[in-house]
C-alpha cells in the first residue's frame, strides 16, 4: 500500500471560510529540483504530452482561526515542480462531484495527459492558480472539466500528499436535472453508486479514501 496523506487542516468550509493572502516572491527552486523539473519536462515533450511550463501556486504557510476558518498564504512556483517526486508543496484541488442521489461522478484520464494519466479520478480536479483561492479552483475546474456548476460546495480538508504536494479537497452537490460534458481529458466516465461498497473494482484504495474522508458531507 502507498503511504497515506497527512492531514494539513479539516473542515467543512464555506467558500468565504477560505481566505489568503499572496505574496509576489516567487519560491526559489533547489539546482536539483530545477534540474529534475527540466528533465520531466523534457519527458511530457518526448511522449507528446501537455509541456508547457509556467507558474503555479505553492503553500508557503497556513493558519486555522479559532472560529474554524482557514487562512493560506500563497506564492507563485514553477509548474514543472509538480511533475517531481518532491513537489514542493505545490497545491492542486480535488473537486469530488455528487448528484442529488449521492452517487460518485468517476472520470477516467486520457493517457496523454500530463499528470494519472489512464487513472480513474473523483470528480474534478487541477493545479491551484496564481492568485486564486482553492475554493475557486473547485470551482472552476468542474466548470472546465464537465461544464457544470455546484448547487453546493464546501472545502473538507487539506491534504500534505506522499510526494509533497498539497491537495485541497472540496464537495459539489449538483443540482437535479444537471447535464455533464465530458472534456478532452478524460475518455470515460460513470456515476457510481452512492454507497462505497457497490463500487466497482477498479475503484482502487485511494479513491476510496478519499471517498471516506468526504462522505460525511451533505
Amino acid at each position: 500500500m502507498p503511504p497515506a496523506p497527512s492531514f494539513l487542516a479539516r473542515g467543512p468550509w464555506a467558500p468565504e471560510d477560505v481566505t489568503f493572502t499572496w505574496s509576489e516572491r516567487p519560491y526559489a527552486p533547489t539546482p536539483r529540483e530545477t534540474e529534475e523539473a527540466d528533465a520531466a519536462i523534457a519527458a511530457l515533450k518526448a511522449r507528446r504530452s501537455p509541456s508547457h511550463d509556467g507558474l503555479s501556486t505553492r503553500l508557503a504557510r497556513h493558519e486555522v482561526g479559532p472560529d474554524g476558518r482557514l487562512h493560506l498564504e500563497l506564492q507563485p512556483a514553477r509548474w514543472a515542480l509538480r511533475l517531481l517526486g518532491g513537489a514542493a508543496r505545490s497545491m492542486t484541488a480535488q473537486c469530488v462531484v455528487r448528484d442529488h442521489e449521492g452517487r460518485w461522478l468517476a472520470g477516467r484520464r486520457a493517457d496523454w495527459v500530463a499528470q494519472w494519466p489512464g487513472r480513474w479520478t473523483l470528480g474534478a480536479g487541477g493545479a491551484v492558480d496564481p492568485g486564486e483561492s482553492p475554493m475557486h479552483t473547485l470551482r472552476r475546474e468542474l466548470a472546465e472539466e464537465w461544464s457544470v456548476a455546484p448547487a453546493r460546495l464546501s472545502g473538507e480538508a487539506m491534504l500534505l500528499l506522499p510526494n509533497d504536494m498539497v491537495m485541497f479537497v472540496g464537495v459539489a452537490w449538483l443540482p437535479e436535472g444537471a447535464e455533464l460534458r465530458r472534456d478532452h481529458e478524460h475518455d470515460e466516465h460513470d456515476w457510481w453508486p452512492a454507497s462505497m461498497d457497490d463500487w466497482p473494482a477498479h475503484a482502487d484504495a485511494p479513491l476510496r479514501g478519499l471517498g471516506a474522508l468526504v462522505s460525511r458531507s451533505r
